[in-house]
């Protein structure tokens, strides 16, 4: 069997396009892969090409390693203290397990509506952390307004028995009981967590 000779090539001047570089480069090691012996512009060639190899391979393996930053996820709350507090403050009317009364949205003789349920099943959920401290602390006279008289509510303030770390414990327990209940294809912990955003709760020398 013959054996084919590495053939010279001219250096890649600025009258040779890029691509008759390319093909001078790549016809060289090919002719290399089939020779045993290398002159010098072999040996060029293939360094040069094994090198470019080397650069893709790290670049694809970066691509393939990288992974997006990490989403930051809600701290974990005690909710110890607030269960303690719920039981004997607010389970006597929204249940044990936040339940609420039965027919909680049908108006009862004086006007009032029975204590909806705490569970997600209701509307808690729906308001933000800074309204749901309100009610806790004002009571239902935050929504007895002379120009709404539909709206009545029976339920007590409890802003001078609960100090403001027991309603936000209380508070923090009620959402506790949300588990991972969805509504139209989204967390309500997160879309309640969201809306919070813009009325938080009251910072510590706050009402």
């Amino acid at each position: 069997m013959g054996v084919n000779r590495v053939r010279d090539h001219a250096p890649c001047t600025g009258s040779h396009t890029a691509g008759h570089c390319v093909s001078s480069i790549m016809r060289a090691w090919c002719a290399i892969l089939y020779n045993s012996r290398m002159n010098a512009l072999g040996r060029m060639a293939g360094a040069w090409i094994a090198l470019l190899v080397v650069i893709a391979g790290l670049a694809a393996s970066a691509a393939c390693n990288f992974s997006p930053a990490a989403v930051p996820t809600a701290t974990p709350v005690d909710t110890s203290s607030g269960r303690a507090t719920f039981a004997s403050t607010c389970a006597a009317c929204h249940g044990a397990l936040g339940e609420g009364q039965p027919n909680w949205h049908i108006r009862q003789a004086d006007g009032t509506l029975p204590a909806p349920p705490l569970n997600g099943t209701g509307h808690t959920w729906h308001h933000a952390d800074g309204l749901l401290y309100r009610i806790v602390s004002v009571g239902g006279a935050l929504w007895e307004d002379p120009s709404l008289p539909d709206i009545k509510s029976g339920m007590p303030g409890f802003g001078e028995q609960l100090s403001r770390e027991e309603i936000i414990a209380v508070l923090e327990y009620v959402k506790s009981l949300w588990g991972d209940r969805e509504v139209r294809g989204a967390s309500i912990v997160e879309q309640q967590a969201l809306i919070s955003g813009a009325d938080p709760y009251p910072p510590p020398d706050g009402p």
